[in-house]
């Protein structure tokens, strides 16, 4: 259990068993109809999945490792995954809101919940993120957030049908990192 606050509750850790509802959910943040309902998917640029419960499970139980959750009403409303990396730093992904659940806040609470995390169990002092370089929406929302650009592009894996169909071959990242406190 973290004491990183998100939600209405606290950012809890996520456990094996809960790897089937983070599929879901990051199924209908990412992709497909369902994610069209909110203003953060990627459906319009890629098609296919976002990632499989085998990924997930071993998120879960990788060392330095955590997908944080957050519930209302026993249901899953929103996850994060942080992940330790050397030199003090941390790296921040799969961040995910249920549609119905956007635009009210738990994105950011859920990025504080992982900076938390990263801090004081990591040790780090820098999280960093990739971003699809054509979401220049989601890249801003970031950096309302303190994200910054470091300048640097990494290519997206076009070729992988594990992290989607690409509808464009021009797609690649964008690196933001953030300074946060350590413990």
């Amino acid at each position: 259990m973290t004491d990183a606050p998100a939600g209405s509750g606290r950012a809890r850790l996520a456990v094996s068993a809960d790897v089937p509802a983070l599929h879901a959910l990051v199924k209908a943040a990412y992709r497909g109809d369902t994610a069209r309902r909110g203003w953060t998917h990627e459906a319009d640029l890629l098609g296919g999945q976002r990632t499989d419960p085998d990924e997930l499970a071993g998120l879960v139980a990788a060392p330095g490792s955590a997908i944080l959750m957050a519930e209302a009403s026993g249901r899953l409303r929103g996850c994060v995954h942080v992940q330790a990396r050397p030199d003090a730093l941390a790296y921040l992904g799969l961040l995910s809101v249920h549609p119905d659940a956007q635009a009210g806040g738990l994105g950011r609470r859920l990025i504080a919940a992982a900076e938390h995390h990263a801090a004081h169990v990591f040790g780090a002092s820098v999280m960093e993120m990739t971003v699809i370089r054509q979401r220049p929406e989601l890249i801003a929302w970031y950096e309302r957030r303190g994200y910054q650009r470091t300048g640097e592009q990494r290519p997206f894996p076009l070729d992988d049908p594990r992290c989607g169909i690409p509808t464009t071959r021009e797609l690649a990242f964008v690196v933001l990192a953030k300074h946060i406190a350590p413990a």
